[in-house]
């Protein structure tokens, strides 16, 4: 079957209903698995490193050779600002009794005091069973909660950090799909301005959404797919906010079909014909650059991209046969108060009165437009600006929106102990090098402290801790460890490794600059092949590259601005990368349905007036379509998480300079600029001016 006739089955008198019964089938079938997707969910890739760093070699080591190093370390502090009395070191002396029983083995450190006399400070390693440690945790903060007056307390570490997130997160998933069901229906409703109309579209996103789930959580049972929080999370907004934009583009092209046709299936059937192109190639485009990301090394990032394929394909399914067949089988009446109403004898091009706003912004660019596009570029390239007020690299005490008591036990720390302390830098090496080990790393500046060698159980390995003098996370810290890497690889026999936090942020650092490297070529490689597929041209899609960039470099700068006056300028090293894809992406699909109507009308009126065309009829679904899913990525702003909400900021702010902006204002005025030269080496290159003029109606939309 051919897509046409494919695309054309939801608007058949029988083949609605073949649909419909389909889609209840699958939504039975969906429904159940989709609500066991978080049971799926593996969050240990959210923090993973590839296999192969050094790190991720150190903690292989460590493992093997020292078999409790597999366990996570809670830290309780305890500070009194003008110095521990004897009653706070006896409440620490009964609390480690007390932990005892929560330490894995039984075993919690000693007390360590500061140097100023202010604060104390023992670790112990929690249980490796995810439940266990929970509860022990969870018991341990509450023990910590009833504190003296004037003695702070709190309990960090790996543990503690844990919890925290898993706290902050609870109930989250329904918080953020209520948040962006609401933002669409309301979105929906002064778009459509119809009591019932935005009923269906949402339907139908939810329909899809539902797929989206229950095929992820069967891949992930049954393929390895993995899945974290993160993932799914994306998962919900993109289903929702694409499928969205698919929906706009339809009804609008079936509203204006509606008029043509006094059969609302053959409106559906030329409808679809006339935009499934178009959704077919956005969803390409977007899927593809998702699944990009399988390139990349970082797992949590390389896990996204098939997750986030999964769900464009199910919104492409829902919104190219669910939709359409609901709004066949409904009717006219769906549109009230303003139904379209068959105009014999209309040739479809008579309508622009309709498009009254986006008239005057065509004929704004039709008569200047040089002027506009130049006037244009110089705007997003001041909003690049602002990227100077971003910065690489989000510290782990940024990165929640409220404080946490894992992050106020760091602040503790920091304060009163070597800015490493909490996640002291481990050194792995063979035991025959253990002393020169040791000397090599006593000799790095930026190391505070260096403890004894611990030997391994079998006598091959030995473990050397070293406390650095800054902060785990931070630039110091870990231009120490590359220093410190240096030297003890240089240590003859050693075989040595180097691992811990600051050393998992680094080569973090460094997986992400490879994958930056690797992805963004390939990101636009993909997105540049589709375009000059679908517009078969060149010239076309190069120039509409060029103002990808240039958008998401505006982006960037404009999020820098609303991000610095928000407190959280620093940036976690994955969203940079994350935000071009789903901006450059996500962006072209506004540029396919722009284009894709321009090549079709400057095929049968000309070049110019085409142009100006599209601009009309699309102007308005375009801008919707940008403020719902700008509207659906702002969603991401409930997360308590600083990442969520850098990647929500970065993502709504580029889609609306995208869609209010590039698309209506450079694209447009560029492409009247170059003339028809802008399909070169195409046919439409070659015959610039249609042999039939437009109509009235379309020569009024032109004259300004």
């Amino acid at each position: 079957m051919s897509p046409h006739r494919m695309a054309g089955l939801p608007a058949g008198r029988r083949g609605k209903y073949a649909v419909l019964v389909l889609w209840l089938v699958l939504l039975a079938a969906a429904g159940p698995l989709a609500l066991n997707l978080g049971e799926t969910q593996d969050n240990s890739t959210l923090g993973a490193l590839p296999p192969g760093v050094e790190s991720s070699r150190a903690a292989q080591r460590a493992e093997a050779a020292f078999p409790e190093s597999r366990r996570q370390l809670a830290v309780a502090v305890y500070v009194r600002d003008s110095g521990l009395t004897a009653a706070d070191r006896a409440r620490v002396d009964a609390d480690r009794t007390a932990f005892a029983g929560y330490a894995d083995g039984g075993v919690v450190s000693p007390p360590v005091p500061s140097a100023d006399g202010r604060a104390l400070l023992f670790s112990l390693p929690v249980s490796a069973d995810e439940q266990r440690r929970a509860d022990a945790v969870g018991a341990m903060k509450d023990r910590l909660a009833e504190g003296a007056p004037g003695l702070r307390t709190a309990l960090t570490g790996d543990a503690a950090a844990e919890s925290d997130i898993w706290d902050a997160f609870d109930g989250m998933d329904g918080a953020l799909l209520l948040a962006t069901a609401v933002t669409v229906a309301l979105l929906l409703l002064v778009t459509y301005r119809s009591p019932v109309l935005w009923l269906v579209p949402l339907l139908a996103v939810g329909v899809a959404n539902q797929l989206a789930g229950a095929t992820v959580y069967l891949l992930a049972r049954h393929a390895g797919l993995a899945v974290d929080f993160q993932s799914q999370t994306i998962l919900t907004v993109l289903v929702f906010g694409v499928g969205v934009d698919y929906a706009l583009l339809l009804i609008a092209r079936y509203r204006e079909e509606l008029r043509r046709h006094a059969d609302r299936h053959a409106a559906m059937a030329v409808a679809l014909r006339r935009s499934y192109g178009a959704v077919c190639a956005s969803a390409a485009t977007v899927a593809l650059g998702l699944l990009c990301l399988v390139a990349a090394d970082l797992p949590a990032t390389r896990g996204l991209g098939p997750v986030g394929a999964v769900g464009i394909v199910a919104a492409l399914l829902a919104m190219t046969t669910l939709l359409p067949a609901v709004l066949v089988l409904c009717g006219r009446w769906l549109f009230w108060p303003f139904v379209p109403r068959h105009t014999p004898g209309a040739d479809g091009r008579d309508h622009t009165a309709d498009h009254g706003v986006w008239r005057r912004v065509a004929g704004l660019v039709g008569r200047r437009p040089r002027l506009v596009w130049v006037g244009t570029a110089g705007v997003l390239v001041a909003l690049t600006l602002g990227i100077g007020n971003l910065a690489l690299g989000l510290p782990d005490d940024e990165s929640f929106t409220t404080e946490v008591g894992s992050v106020t036990g760091q602040r503790l720390v920091a304060a009163h102990y070597p800015g490493g302390s909490a996640a002291p830098v481990e050194v792995l090496a063979a035991a025959g090098a253990a002393d020169r080990v040791v000397d090599a790393v006593r000799a790095v500046p930026g190391v505070a402290e260096v403890g004894g060698p611990q030997r391994s159980a079998d006598g091959r390995w030995v473990r050397v801790t070293a406390v650095l003098a800054a902060a785990p996370d931070s630039a110091p810290a870990r231009d120490t460890v590359s220093r410190l890497r240096t030297g003890v690889h240089a240590v003859p026999g050693a075989q040595a490794l180097v691992g811990g936090r600051t050393a998992t942020l680094l080569d973090e650092r460094r997986t992400v600059d490879r994958d930056n490297r690797v992805v963004i070529p390939l990101v636009l490689a993909v997105v540049l092949v589709i375009l000059v597929l679908l517009l078969r041209a060149l010239v076309a899609p190069l120039l509409l590259m060029a103002s990808v960039v240039l958008s998401y470099a505006a982006a960037m700068g404009a999020a820098g601005l609303l991000l610095d006056a928000m407190g959280h300028p620093r940036l976690f090293v994955g969203v940079p990368l994350q935000a071009f894809l789903f901006l450059v992406a996500l962006g072209v699909d506004y540029t396919i349905f722009l284009m894709t109507r321009a090549r079709e009308e400057t095929a049968s009126i000309g070049h110019r007036a085409g142009t100006l065309r599209a601009l009309t009829v699309t102007g308005g679904v375009i801008t919707s379509a940008g403020v719902v899913l700008a509207a659906t990525f702002g969603a991401l702003l409930v997360l308590p998480l600083v990442p969520s909400v850098q990647m929500g900021v970065i993502v709504a702010v580029g889609i609306l300079l995208d869609t209010l902006l590039v698309r209506s204002l450079l694209i447009p005025a560029l492409t009247l600029d170059l003339g028809a030269r802008t399909w070169w080496p195409g046919r439409l290159s070659r015959r610039p001016v249609a042999a039939t003029p437009p109509p009235s109606a379309e020569r009024a939309a032109l004259r300004v």
